[in-house]
């Protein structure tokens, strides 16, 4: 019993942390960004970076990949397409809006899970979900300001780029979710990162990201990839296999809490409160509702 919760406790400290760098990635893009890099640069770097990590993961633990399943390849390869573009349109919400706001529309990424699972048939409907969804719209009007054109800074693109980095997201889920029988994590997330380098390649340029090895920003890129796309991604599928899901769902909202409090206290980053008041009602709202899930 005791080994059973000291595994458990663990599982949760490795969620949290995973959360924990996934929140400072944002906000260290948002440096960078600030710096005059392209956002699909820094998209690149985080990803490219990240697959040596994972690669070296899959060099350690080589045992039962499936990489020899067409499935395990067709099923990363959307999960590949998904985290590009979670990645990307993240960063681009940054760059038009805050990194407080694009952490917290990226963060809705669930609602568009349940919408999907609704769609496909995996889920079936009902009034909290429905009434937890409303919850979350209205919360996304209040933190984006559109009844007023855009509030402190956030404009349309940003604001549309941030839900595109969560709609992004659930691909990468439901990719990962369908690969996971046919092969390992490390060889679903060596895939999906691959595919992430070869499609943002070209909009990142090879001329932009050379330049990063002459600029003193070189750390925080490597900080960005090592971390933000790498060791974050082990922790949090270590951690999910000794978590229960809705605690899961709870702890996760480290993320887009610590990119928030980095946007204020770094980048200096300001919220009216009717923002802060969104913000609250789309992290609760979708939290419940992702436990809600999970139990």
């Amino acid at each position: 019993m005791k080994s059973s919760r000291k595994t458990a406790s663990l599982g949760i400290i490795f969620v949290v942390l995973a959360a924990l760098i996934w929140g400072l990635a944002g906000g260290i893009g948002g440096m960078l960004i600030d710096d005059g890099w392209d956002p699909f640069v820094v998209s690149f770097c985080r990803g490219a970076i990240g697959l040596l990590v994972v690669l070296a993961w899959l060099a350690l633990r080589s045992e039962n990949s499936g990489l020899s399943s067409s499935r395990l390849w067709l099923w990363s390869s959307v999960a590949g397409l998904g985290v590009a573009g979670n990645f990307s349109f993240y960063f681009l919400s940054i760059a038009n809006g805050s990194v407080s706001v694009a952490a917290t529309l990226m963060y809705c990424a669930p609602v568009f899970v349940f919408l999907v699972s609704f769609a496909l048939k995996l889920e079936r409907p009902d009034l909290f979900k429905w009434c937890a969804m409303a919850t979350v719209i209205l919360g996304i009007v209040l933190l984006t300001g559109v009844y007023e054109g855009g509030a402190g800074g956030v404009t349309a693109i940003g604001a549309i780029a941030g839900l595109l980095s969560g709609l992004c997201y659930a691909v990468f889920i439901f990719g990962f979710k369908f690969a996971a029988p046919h092969g390992s994590p490390q060889a679903i997330l060596s895939i999906a990162l691959s595919v992430l380098a070869v499609v943002l390649v070209w909009p990142a340029e090879a001329g932009q990201v050379l330049e990063i090895l002459k600029t003193p920003a070189w750390p925080w890129f490597l900080a960005l990839g090592v971390f933000g796309a790498g060791v974050s991604f082990i922790l949090y599928i270590v951690g999910l296999n000794h978590t229960a899901p809705a605690v899961a769902s709870i702890v996760a909202m480290v993320e887009p809490v610590t990119a928030s409090l980095f946007g204020v206290t770094v980048l200096g980053e300001h919220l009216a409160p009717l923002q802060l008041l969104g913000m609250t009602i789309v992290l609760v709202t979708v939290t419940a509702l992702s436990v809600r899930s999970g139990k």
